[in-house]
């Protein structure tokens, strides 16, 4: 299956969502995703309909330099009690679907594989990140909603 399909099945139906200029449908499902990337539109609106926990890894300083995603939890990946804090998040679940975005997805591609040790099992990566990446644009340049920390 490709990176970029993320998320099939919402209801029997799919969800369209316009982002940044660009309109793509995606289909979303509370309880099973599909792939293990998303793009900024598709974790945007899986977060947004709370079918997935989406976390800025990136520093605080990062984050009040650009903001964090609209809907996510900033948790900073250097915290020693980062797998913890995630679990409050997730309610204690390592099943919840949690995407991890980063500035370009270097950091998120390899806190994916730590969370997967740590025994998460439904681990999503935003490899475009804040700023883009060779995976695409990235969620700033599509003009995606940020909130200031």
């Amino acid at each position: 299956m490709d990176r970029r399909t993320l998320l099939r099945g919402f209801l029997g139906g799919s969800v369209a969502l316009a982002a940044g200029g660009l309109a793509a449908g995606y289909a979303l499902t509370r309880d099973r995703f599909e792939g293990d990337a998303a793009t900024p539109p598709e974790a945007l609106a899986a977060a947004t309909s709370g079918d997935l926990v989406l976390v800025d890894i990136r520093r605080p300083d990062e984050w009040a330099r650009t903001g964090l995603p609209a809907p996510a939890h900033g948790i900073d990946m250097r915290r020693d009690d980062f797998v913890d804090a995630l679990l409050e998040l997730t309610g204690g679940a390592r099943d919840r679907p949690v995407a991890l975005i980063c500035a370009r997805g270097v950091r998120s591609d390899r806190m994916s594989a730590r969370l997967a040790e740590a025994g998460f099992t439904r681990i999503v990566d935003v490899p475009e990140g804040m700023l883009g990446s060779r995976a695409g644009p990235g969620w700033l340049e599509r003009g995606l909603p940020v909130r200031r920390p």
